[in-house]
């Protein structure tokens, strides 16, 4: 496999979450996040609500027709209640989980079930446990993962995204996870959405913690 990784910047936009970075923008439960490396933007998760995850995009400059592609994390309605919404502006590709409905609103629908590379040096895990996906782009310094709720478990997240490289950073909702040696070893963690344990991981872990919000940009 070529993987032309030097020089390349990941940027991640959190365009929906439960808390504010950014005045002016919205909060609402659930998770959405523009995610840019090697020339594509793929937009991740969609939120609970069309209008707010639109709003939001609108306030961060961020034209919703520039968007290459949608990849859904898992079926639940706090990441895709924005899908139809954005979908009918911008009918683009997107990729789901093997467990999700049919989808009729996009340009092209791509259902994973097994671990798959979408683009050179951007990857899924796969549906894990037949329950989500998560996405995970190759960079210079490593892996980085960008999780919906974590609800196929942060460990089998890591062992899954492990087999295109080494873990480096953790970004999205990681709900209950409480196993907190997992991350030991990550140089960046951002606790999002539906995460109960921020506190403690900020405890254990300053120098790796990174706060998010509607509107943090996070480069990597």
């Amino acid at each position: 496999m070529n993987l032309n990784i030097e020089g390349d910047e990941t940027e991640i936009t959190i365009v929906y979450d439960n808390n504010i970075w950014k005045e002016g923008l919205k909060n609402a439960w659930g998770f959405s996040c523009l995610v840019k490396a090697y020339n594509k933007r793929i937009l991740f998760d969609t939120g609970g609500r069309g209008t707010i995850l639109l709003n939001n995009m609108e306030k961060l400059n961020i034209d919703i027709r520039s968007i290459d592609e949608v990849f859904i994390s898992h079926a639940h309605g706090d990441h895709t209640g924005g899908l139809l919404d954005f979908l009918r502006v911008n009918p683009i590709k997107i990729y789901l989980p093997s467990s999700y409905q049919e989808l009729r609103n996009a340009k092209e629908v791509i259902k994973i079930k097994e671990p798959l590379q979408i683009h050179e040096n951007i990857f899924s895990t796969g549906t894990l446990r037949g329950i989500e996906q998560s996405l995970v782009v190759k960079t210079e310094k490593g892996l980085v993962i960008i999780v919906g709720c974590a609800h196929s478990g942060v460990k089998n997240i890591l062992e899954g995204a492990s087999r295109f490289g080494k873990p480096y950073a953790l970004i999205g909702g990681l709900h209950g996870f409480n196993d907190f040696d997992l991350v030991e070893d990550l140089e960046f963690i951002c606790p999002l959405h539906c995460t109960s344990h921020k506190s403690k991981i900020k405890s254990l872990y300053p120098e790796k913690y990174i706060e998010g919000g509607v509107g943090k940009v996070i480069e990597l």
